[in-house]
């Protein structure tokens, strides 16, 4: 599993024109679902966003996590980030998870977001989405299988 984190002002995605969910301050995050990802896994990711301090205090620190200030949460799926570049031109997407098990997998994690109490919004899952964010900082962090 990846999962870019973004600290933003604000942010929207659309669909065809229209808007499907936006947000104000918080955090955007884009999650690819990868083979051996599992419901743990998903727990720990869950915990590492919601917790990761950096929102900054008074003193321009990074203090304050999303969960500190009940900032808004985007998560939007995104499997381009399990890309493998190391060959070629064209990258490959063999370890991203299947449409179909991602799609469950995603769903679980919103799920488990939602359960923390998280004021969320979602991308739609597998569509061609315009992403509109406004970057704070920029303030961008992965996290990885690991985290």
């Amino acid at each position: 599993m990846k999962v870019l984190v973004a600290r933003v002002h604000k942010g929207e995605v659309s669909i065809a024109g229209k808007r499907l969910s936006a947000i104000g301050r918080g955090l955007a995050i884009f999650v690819s679902l990868e083979k051996g990802d599992n419901g743990a896994k998903l727990e720990r990711i869950a915990e590492r966003v919601i917790n990761l301090r950096i929102f900054e205090n008074e003193e321009g620190k990074m203090y304050y996590s999303l969960k500190d200030n009940n900032y808004e949460l985007l998560c939007i799926s995104n499997f381009t980030l399990s890309a493998d570049t190391s060959k070629g031109r064209r990258p490959s997407f063999e370890d991203a998870l299947g449409p179909e098990e991602a799609s469950k997998l995603f769903a679980d994690l919103v799920s488990i977001l939602k359960s923390k109490k998280i004021d969320i919004q979602i991308g739609a899952f597998g569509k061609h989405m315009d992403i509109n964010l406004s970057l704070d900082g920029p303030v961008n962090i992965m996290l990885e299988r690991g985290d």
